[in-house]
């Protein structure tokens, strides 16, 4: 699975299929098959992340000169799609790690690159970003944690949780204050690559509702001495900014999970409707039920629209803060609506364990959370609408 830069349209249309089938193989073999039991006792997919190694899953959207596919944001959108289909949380441990990657390969030396690039690709170095903490979430410039020089390096002090692959990944991008004084407050701010070692282990894994599988850890840092070289762009106070960059791919990364869980629910709901019967027919026959279909679908639809559009116009190399604000927005209110009709249309089947309508419907309000809560999205949104829009 590689793509080249300079492939013509045609070229890279063969490409894109040829990547999509290669998934939708793995899935059908790889992950349907186990995803249900798996989820169920919250186990981390260990096999199913070493397929995904193979594949290269772990270098999608890494450049190729850093033995990455290289594959355009366009394209990873609809493998994310494709895999949130079958089970989202597999989808949540290679995109924590490809933020992590996007911003030191955007943002990184070139020493950086050349260091930890072609590792993140590999999957030989797996991990995610580290930005939560327990009084600072959507605020990150209200962090608490701080780097302090300290000899050729920074001491880091400061908590952080709900951070993915933060138990089973080898490295994390830090997010830390290196000014606590700095006006405005993102200019004190800076991003550090740290690895795991005998000093800086994480082992509390947090319980959730949903989002299964894929480990969210919280960890303590005290005095933790990070080499000088590790942190990310070698200048201070660009942190934020540099992660803010990686976020635009994440929350384009949530939008089509959104998709994948709202497509999912609707396919499970045509088919049900039409082996269900009450009345004598088919549920589906009832003008009520098939209302609820058409929604569902005109909804998976937009999402997936507005998907595509940010992922188009992050390839482009634009500003799609807004682009992408709204796909996660629609996207992921479209994941909770269908999940919630589904369950309705389904009634005590979808209540029950036996099926997956409970996963998704559990799986749906993290969308509304992760990478930015809708509530900021729609004031990014009307902020870039005002930027771009000037009277």
């Amino acid at each position: 699975m590689a793509v080249a830069e300079d492939f013509t349209i045609e070229e890279k249309e063969e490409q894109e299929r040829m990547v999509l089938e290669s998934v939708d193989r793995f899935l059908e073999r790889d992950v349907e098959p186990f995803a249900h039991d798996l989820e169920a006792d919250d186990t981390y997919p260990q096999e199913i992340v070493d397929k995904m190694v193979d594949m290269g899953l772990f270098g999608a959207t890494i450049g190729m000169e850093y033995g990455g596919l290289g594959l355009s944001v366009s394209t990873y959108a609809k493998i994310v799609e494709r895999v949130s289909t079958v089970w989202m949380s597999v989808s949540g441990i290679f995109n924590s790690h490809l933020i992590m990657a996007a911003a030191v390969e955007r943002s990184g030396t070139e020493e950086q690159k050349a260091k930890w690039l072609p590792k993140f690709a590999s999957g030989e170095l797996r991990g995610g970003i580290a930005l939560t903490e327990p009084d600072a979430g959507t605020d990150l410039q209200g962090i608490r944690t701080r780097a302090d020089k300290s000899g050729n390096g920074y001491s880091l002090n400061g908590a952080k949780t709900w951070i993915s692959n933060a138990v089973e990944g080898g490295v994390l991008a830090i997010l830390a204050k290196t000014n606590p004084e700095a006006e405005p407050r993102h200019k004190g701010m800076s991003l550090f690559l740290v690895e795991k070692s005998s000093e800086f282990k994480v082992d509390k894994r947090m319980k959730k509702l949903g989002y299964k599988g894929i480990d969210s850890g919280e960890f303590v840092m005290e005095d933790l001495f990070v080499p000088g070289e590790n942190l990310i762009g070698g200048a201070e106070g660009r942190g934020l900014q540099q992660i803010l960059g990686g976020l635009e791919l994440g929350r384009i990364n949530v939008a089509a999970r959104g998709v994948g869980i709202a497509k999912a629910c609707l396919l499970k709901s045509v088919e049900y409707s039409q082996l269900r019967k009450t009345f004598g027919k088919p549920i589906c026959e009832h003008q009520s039920i098939q209302i609820k279909l058409a929604d569902m679908a005109t909804q998976v639809e937009s999402a997936r629209l507005l998907t595509e559009q940010a992922a188009l116009a992050y390839d482009r190399e634009e500003r799609c803060d807004m682009e992408a604000g709204m796909a996660k927005l629609v996207a992921s209110e479209a994941a909770l609506s269908n999940s919630l009709e589904a369950m309705r249309l389904h009634g005590a089947y979808g209540y029950s364990k036996e099926f997956d309508i409970e996963r998704y419907y559990r799986d749906a309000p993290l969308l509304a959370i992760g990478e930015g809560t809708n509530e900021l999205q729609k004031l990014i949104i009307a902020k870039q609408l005002l930027a771009r829009n000037p009277v």
